[in-house]
Order: structure tokens, then sequence, then C-alpha cells
């Protein structure tokens, strides 16, 4: 893009300068801090670009995060870095078929002493939340999410408590053929942000791990792996009000509505992407837009997060199913017909 054309010179313009140049570099920091994740994550995770990459785009967006794919690829391991890479509180909970709502989001507790009950905090009132296995605990369990991952509180005897901020939860997930999984329900899934798929590694990345193995590290010990904090609270502010300033032109916010009312006609589902979906796919767009370097969205970026950002928001009719098609077809179907603005 040309650079406008400057306005003649007033008294204040070199303050307005200095100002500004102030304000660039606390977002370059953050963007260079963001940016370090991705290095500090492979210290311990080979490959999966794309799903650091979303779960910081997540971090951006306030939004939470579904990571899914088959036992063994890393999808834990994955987040636990994310974790020991951030100067952020993190807790963990494995959820099982016994686990209770209590269990996740804290319960009251009397107190013989004093004759009153007092409420104990559960894993939930922390910044990153890892919920491992999420869908191995019956809807009941999962259910308890629900109020925190939306309203970022735990209503307890009537009284809303605030979660610490910044609040995300990641979870992961085995896909729903699996023996023993309850399939989250649609109001749930509409409440993350993004849902990434963790491959299968190529030949090469799974010749790294193994050596990686043979040469000693450990998945249980990531400081010994040299994973620390890259990366803060105040870059993460920082980041989040860069994002906030990402412009975005009239055009482009036709072109994703646009995507979105698509999947509502779409003829192989019998769900699409609601207005909720559409306000993620404009964010995370911006998100992407600002790691990149920019200061506008194209509709490259929308292109870019459609797939993790609409994915597990629209809902297959059982026929399309049994002839092979999969979400992700039917969103690059039309992604593909979709008249792109100018």
């Amino acid at each position: 893009m040309s650079a406008p054309t400057p306005e003649p010179a007033e008294p204040t313009e070199p303050a307005a300068a200095v100002v500004d140049s102030m304000e660039s570099e606390p977002s370059d920091s953050a963007r260079a801090s963001l940016e370090a994740l991705r290095s500090e994550i492979a210290k311990a995770v080979v490959g999966q670009d794309p799903a650091v990459t979303g779960l910081v785009v997540a971090l951006l967006c306030r939004g939470h995060v579904l990571l899914e794919g088959v036992p063994g690829v890393a999808k834990t391991l994955l987040v636990r870095a994310l974790a020991a890479s951030l100067e952020l509180d993190t807790k963990r909970v494995q959820f099982t078929p016994d686990l209770m709502p209590s269990d996740v989001t804290g319960s009251l507790v009397y107190d013989a002493r004093t004759a009153e009950f007092s409420f104990q905090p559960g894993p939930v009132f922390t910044n990153l939340l890892i919920a491992d296995e999420i869908n191995r605990t019956p809807p009941k369990t999962q259910s308890s999410l629900l109020e925190a991952m939306e309203e970022r509180q735990v209503t307890v005897d009537g009284k809303p408590k605030a979660l610490p901020e910044p609040f995300l939860v990641a979870a992961t997930q085995n896909p729903v053929e699996y023996e023993g999984t309850y399939p989250l329900p649609e109001a749930q899934l509409d409440r993350f942000l993004l849902k990434l798929t963790v491959p299968l590694p190529s030949r090469q990345d799974e010749i790294d791990v193994l050596t990686r193995h043979a040469e000693g590290f450990n998945p249980r010990d990531l400081q010994a792996a040299g994973v620390g904090p890259v990366a803060g609270p105040a870059h993460l502010e920082a980041a989040r009000e860069a994002v906030a300033k990402t412009t975005v032109s009239p055009e482009i916010a036709g072109y994703v509505v646009d995507i979105c009312r698509a999947t509502r006609e779409s003829p192989s589902l019998t769900l699409g992407v609601s207005p909720r979906g559409a306000t993620a796919l404009l964010s995370t767009a911006r998100a992407w837009a600002w790691l990149t370097g920019r200061d506008y969205v194209i509709p490259d970026d929308v292109k870019a997060l459609a797939l993790p950002t609409l994915r597990h928001r629209i809902h297959l009719r059982p026929e399309a199913e049994m002839e092979g098609v999969t979400p992700d077809s039917v969103i690059t179907s039309v992604l593909a017909h979709v008249p792109v603005p100018r």
C-alpha cells in the first residue's frame, strides 16, 4: 500500500509521532514474544505448527481451544508446553467417567469450628485450564464448564465468582468414534473459539520424536527439556490491544457474513454457522492479520482461519455423512464458491 499524503505540519505533530512510536514498540515486543512461543514449544513437540498457531490466536481472542486427535499424538504435551512457555497460572483436570461438576468448579465445605460453609475453589480458577480428554466424562460434568467458558465466572450458592484474567480452556478429546467417549453437545462446542485437529506426524517428524526420546527426552519434565516462560500477561495484554485496532473493511465483514450464510444454505448440513460463529471468524482473522504483521484484514486471513473456526459449528445430515462428506469439505466448498472481495 502506498503511504498517505502527509498533511501540513502542525506544532503538535512531533509529539504525536513520538506517541505513535511508543505505542508501536509494545506491540512489536508482544508480537516477538508470542512468535517465540512457537520455537519454545518446539523444544518439546515436533511439528504441529498449525496447532501452536491456533493456540496463540485463541489467546489473542480470549477464546478457548478444542484439540482433537487419536491417542498418542502429543495433544496434552502440546498444551503443557504452551503452559510452561507462559508466565500464567496453570491447572490440569483429567476428565473421567466418575468426575463430578464440583471437582471442576469447586464446592461449599462445612467448617465445624465456625459452623459455616466456605467455598473451596476448584481447578477452574486459573489462567490456563488443561481439560484433558474432556469427552471421557458424561454431559453433566462437561456442562460444568459452560458458564466458566462463556461468562468467565462460576456461580456458587447464587453468588457469581469471577475467574482470573486471562482465562483459557484448552481441552483435548479423542475422536467420537473411540470407545468410552461422550460427544460434546452443540451448545458447548459453540463455546470453543477453535477446533484444532492434531494429525499423526509425518515419517520424518516421527523419526525426530524417536531420536529425542533416545537422547533422553522426558515429556514429564519440560524444564529439563529447556522449556521456559517467554511471554507473560503484559505481552498478552499489549497484543490484545493491538489486535483490537486491526482494521476491518465493510467488504471483509460482508465476506465473513456471506461465508457463514452459505453454510446455512448447504444441502449437506442440518445446522449452519450461527452469528456467534461469524463473530468468531472475524476475531480470529484479525488476530492472524496482526500476527503476520498487518494492521488490516484481507480475505486470505479469513480463509486461513475458516476451517478451525467453523468446523465444529456445523452439523452434517446423516445421509451426507454416509456419503463421506466432512465438515472440512463443506467449508472448503463454501470458500470456493463465495465471491472474494477485491
